[in-house]
């Protein structure tokens, strides 16, 4: 990521009754505010799952704009696809066991790659130290988007299905953009990851999440960088550069804020070297995939989808690099395991 650094328990009905009797009796405790607002987020009635759950909220994020180091728990969906124990890919939580990723996070066949070579962490903010709010589970199942092209970069949408998970402050679904969503050139949108920081320079150790915020650019201006920019995939940068995701942000999520929620419009996809000026990040986009992705999911409980208008210009008039001198510049993956 370029720019600053981020960084069971359920019961019946009854319980929760009787702890509203006591917090209606006690309404001026803050201890009985925060317990409430704990058994709210973790406690479903019959405990055959937590699917109601609202998806976007991040109840320890009051980041909206600016630029300090957010703590543990700012983006609770965000994930980490880990090969050989070291960190690969990002991905983003959307249900219980299922993570929506990219496509290009996944160059080998199951024969080549068996899911069992691959873990998730879910609740972390630095991998190297110990994360006692995370969790470390097993991939059953990865879903590349069938049409999927590495040359155009076309679908670059996967779906991860990993063993149910609680949801935690720290470990909480992400909406998703929902079809006829329209966000227009200028809206601030933030990514999360834990890839490089510049061109050729590893995070350093503890690998502490990092974020940055971006504002949308119209896939017209964008289309002028790259020359193949479709209405599946959406732009995000600055012409002065230094904002943007760079190798190892692939799969995560480019989410912006609606209200009380936070909805993913995109996923990290590729760009031109790392948050370069005048050439704008691509991000797939969630959006046009409500589809696919129910589909895929086949009859699992659905993630939430938000439409989104937020009634602003289509395009900002800013300038990019036209695509002419782009033309012998291939576009970089943010991932390590394609650069490999």
């Amino acid at each position: 990521m370029w720019h600053e650094r981020v960084p069971h328990l359920y019961e019946s009905r009854l319980h929760l009754l009787v702890f509203f009797r006591l917090f209606n009796h006690n309404n001026n405790n803050m201890t009985f505010y925060h317990l409430g607002f704990l058994l709210l987020t973790f406690l479903v009635p019959g405990g055959t799952g937590q699917n109601d759950i609202e998806c976007g909220m991040a109840s320890l994020n009051t980041r909206i704009v600016g630029g300090t180091e957010a703590p543990a728990g700012n983006w609770p969906w965000i994930a980490s696809l880990q090969r050989q124990r070291q960190h690969s890919c990002g991905a983003s939580l959307i249900t219980r066991e299922w993570l929506v990723c990219a496509a290009h996070c996944f160059p080998f066949t199951p024969e080549e790659e068996p899911f069992s070579e691959l873990r998730i962490l879910l609740g972390y903010q630095s991998l190297d130290l110990d994360n006692p709010n995370g969790v470390n589970v097993s991939v059953l199942l990865v879903i590349p988007h069938e049409d999927y092209n590495n040359v155009t970069i076309e679908n670059d949408i996967a779906l991860i299905r990993i063993p149910p998970v609680n949801y935690t402050v720290y470990i909480r679904p992400v909406c998703l953009a929902a079809p006829d969503t329209f966000v227009g050139a200028g809206t601030d949108i933030w990514i999360t990851g834990w890839g490089r920081i510049n061109e050729g320079v590893d995070l350093p150790s503890p690998q502490t999440l990092r974020e940055v915020d971006a504002p949308v650019v119209c896939n017209e201006e964008c289309n002028e960088s790259y020359g193949f920019i479709t209405s599946n995939m959406i732009c995000a940068g600055v012409p002065e550069g230094g904002r943007g995701s760079c190798q190892g942000d692939s799969g995560g999520p480019m989410v912006v804020n609606n209200g009380s929620q936070w909805v993913q419009l995109g996923i990290v996809s590729f760009a031109v070297g790392c948050a370069r000026p005048n050439i704008p990040g691509v991000f797939a986009r969630v959006s046009e995939y409500q589809s696919w992705i129910m589909e895929r999911m086949n009859g699992s409980a659905p993630p939430g989808f938000v439409r989104i208008d937020t009634n602003n210009s289509e395009c900002s008039g800013n300038a990019f690099l036209s695509a002419p001198l782009l033309l012998t510049l291939l576009p970089t993956f943010f991932t390590t395991v394609v650069l490999m």
